[in-house]
């Protein structure tokens, strides 16, 4: 159960204004780290609206996740130039060594890996983001060394 209490103030000063839910669902992921069920049934009573609404928001936004997310977000590009310059195959390497697909996350909860439209970073194409870090000019086995390299700083060991 999270701890409704620290969105209070977000609600408290939106609540009543037409327009608001994108604004109170960004902080409250901001807060959790993601959007719980209770927090979407919380928003909702407070904005009296119903949940399947909230959530259709919720769902409709590429920003908003419904699960927790790793320590570790990867964003993989999948942009033109990212993807001419071999981002397929970057992406595939990093999914055979953490044993993850696009949207998942690890077992231990380490790395989170989501395919994205664009960063803007073209001039390094193919390139990742970790945790708001750019990595560019990736091949498969670069990409596989940076992840190996934020594992042993953690202490935790591949799926491969």
């Amino acid at each position: 159960m999270s701890d409704l209490s620290l969105l209070e103030d977000e609600l408290r000063v939106k609540e009543d204004v037409p327009g608001s839910l994108i604004g109170i669902l960004q902080k409250a992921q901001e807060i959790y780290g993601y959007l719980p069920k209770d927090v979407i049934y919380h928003v909702a009573g407070r904005l009296k609206t119903t949940p399947a609404e909230v959530m259709g928001v919720a769902t409709f936004y590429s920003q908003f996740r419904l699960a927790p997310i790793g320590k570790y977000l990867i964003m993989s590009c999948q942009g033109t130039a990212c993807h001419v310059n071999g981002s397929e195959r970057v992406s595939a390497a990093i999914s055979q060594y953490l044993g993850i697909q696009d949207g998942q996350t690890t077992e231990d909860g380490l790395f989170t890996l989501e395919h994205v439209a664009c960063l803007g970073c073209c001039s390094l194409a193919p390139v990742i983001m970790i945790n708001g870090e750019a990595h560019g000019n990736l091949t498969p086995e670069s990409a596989v060394a940076i992840l190996r390299e934020i594992q042993e700083k953690e202490g935790a060991a591949c799926a491969s």
